[in-house]
């Protein structure tokens, strides 16, 4: 095999990877707040670390692999102004915040298996870790903390280096930090909020510094090293967390621990999923879920194709064009292993492994998702090989990929629309009706049977190259 390379954010280099623990690879991701639908800028995060565990897998390496849940401490505001996005979320419906976490945590994890993720080994909710935060504060807060009227606050100067994740987008982020009375530096954080007089959250607890609740930042910090242990090897997160999240956790794991370690050996991080309508923020109304993609006829994996065919560092525009053309990629990789697979035996070689080491080489630089597919379409299209070997030599490419190939069928590709009004039976039945009348030459007939699919919102594809029948 060859040897994996990694982005390491800390470094800003790309380099060799080996666990801390021979055999073994502890990873930590940075999980959703739990108050509303994922977008689908949030889950092409989940995509990039999903392709990850997926090779450190592939690899021969034992996973254990920690995606944690936030249902209480993030804040309307990148730092420490606003409320708690769950107490907010609660405040706007009128319901109560557990409940609202039950359903989004539950969401998140249907957005998942849509998408073909691996569960991870751990996902930990933050509610359920608060005594170790608590914990926390108490150990870092001789000599690393001080008390507000509002809670606890880590002093950023305390530790060496802080902010060197961010680099150059250090100052940048402080402009997202909003002024906080009585902190030392702009960049310091609450460690603990305390709950302001005669106001009851519906999500408290009591600690050394009143009632309240942590802060944002602590859970990643006491979860991580609760499930992997310190120092562990890599933490992933979207690239708006290597501003102030990350930096915060990395300030936090050198106080708990007195030393100068990070915590995480690698940090990684997936560039933002960009819509130029504005429809990736959740602020702005109406934003784009997983379900509104399917809800006007993508299935699920034509977004996770969408993902791989960008670099997880690079920078992805979503449109619906684009997202079309993903779908049009996967089907015709569906229509190719469906036709190997009908021809049965045949003639070539039997040995895949050329196309197995030119997949494990692009995966082992950097996770290169779109040679990995470009792999793909060679391996399949190569009549050198009988159809027998490309077909099993698949079963690796879904290993790595997700995509499903070997399982996914041309039925399950034709997503109903949220909107349509007629179902697939029918289409079927209509469809037959208007082959018979084609030879019986019927063409009247046959035109008017197209004319009534098309005002039920079904496009009868005739002459389509992929020989799909229609869409809806």
């Amino acid at each position: 095999m060859t040897p994996l390379v990694l982005h390491n954010s800390l470094t800003r280099t790309t380099e060799p990877f080996a666990p801390i623990e021979p055999g073994h690879a502890r990873v930590y991701s940075c999980g959703p707040t739990v108050y509303n639908y994922a977008h689908v800028g949030n889950l092409r995060a989940y995509v990039f670390t999903d392709t990850l565990s997926r090779v450190l897998t592939w690899k021969g390496l034992r996973l254990t692999h920690v995606l944690n849940i936030t249902d209480v401490g993030h804040l309307t505001s990148d730092a420490d102004a606003g409320d708690d996005k769950m107490e907010a979320a609660a405040k706007a419906s009128g319901r109560d915040i557990w409940a609202i976490a039950a359903h989004y945590t539950q969401a998140f994890e249907d957005n998942l298996a849509a998408l073909n993720i691996r569960r991870p080994t751990h996902m930990p909710k933050a509610t359920d870790h608060v005594a170790e935060m608590i914990e926390w504060g108490v150990r870092m807060e001789a000599g690393h903390c001080y008390r507000l009227d509002d809670g606890l606050y880590f002093d950023v100067s305390t530790v060496p280096h802080y902010g060197a994740l961010a680099g150059a987008a250090h100052d940048a982020a402080e402009g997202r930090i909003e002024a906080v009375a009585g902190k030392r530096h702009p960049q310091d954080f609450a460690i603990w909020r305390t709950s302001p007089p005669g106001e009851q959250r519906q999500m408290e607890w009591d600690s050394p510094w009143g009632r309240g609740a942590p802060g944002w930042h602590l859970e990643c910090s006491v979860m991580s090293a609760k499930y992997l242990g310190l120092p562990f090897d890599i933490h992933t997160g979207g690239i708006d967390h290597r501003e102030i999240h990350h930096p915060n956790e990395i300030a936090q794991n050198q106080a708990h621990c007195d030393c100068g370690d990070p915590g995480a050996k690698v940090w990684m991080h997936n560039n933002f999923l960009v819509d130029r309508t504005g429809k990736m923020s959740k602020s702005s109304g109406g934003f784009l879920t997983l379900q509104r993609l399917v809800d006007r006829g993508f299935h699920p994996l034509a977004y996770r194709m969408m993902c791989l065919q960008a670099h997880y560092r690079s920078e992805l525009e979503f449109g619906w064009d684009g997202l079309a053309a993903a779908q049009v990629r996967l089907k015709r990789l569906v229509q190719a292993v469906g036709a190997l697979r009908d021809r049965g035996d045949g003639r070539g070689r039997d040995d895949a492994g050329t196309y197995r080491d030119q997949l494990d080489a692009a995966l082992s630089d950097d996770l290169a998702t779109p040679r990995a597919l470009t792999v793909l379409d060679a391996m399949l299209a190569d009549k050198a090989l009988s159809p027998q070997a490309r077909v099993a030599a698949l079963a690796d490419f879904d290993d790595l990929l997700g995509l499903g190939l070997s399982t996914l069928t041309r039925a399950a590709l034709r997503v109903r629309p949220a909107d349509a009004t007629i179902d697939e039976d029918e289409i079927a039945a209509r469809l037959a009706e208007r082959r018979e009348a084609r030879v019986a030459k019927d063409y009247p007939r046959s035109d008017a049977i197209r004319d009534e699919l098309a005002a039920a919102g079904v496009e009868v594809m005739d002459g389509d190259p992929l020989g799909w029948d229609w869409r809806v």
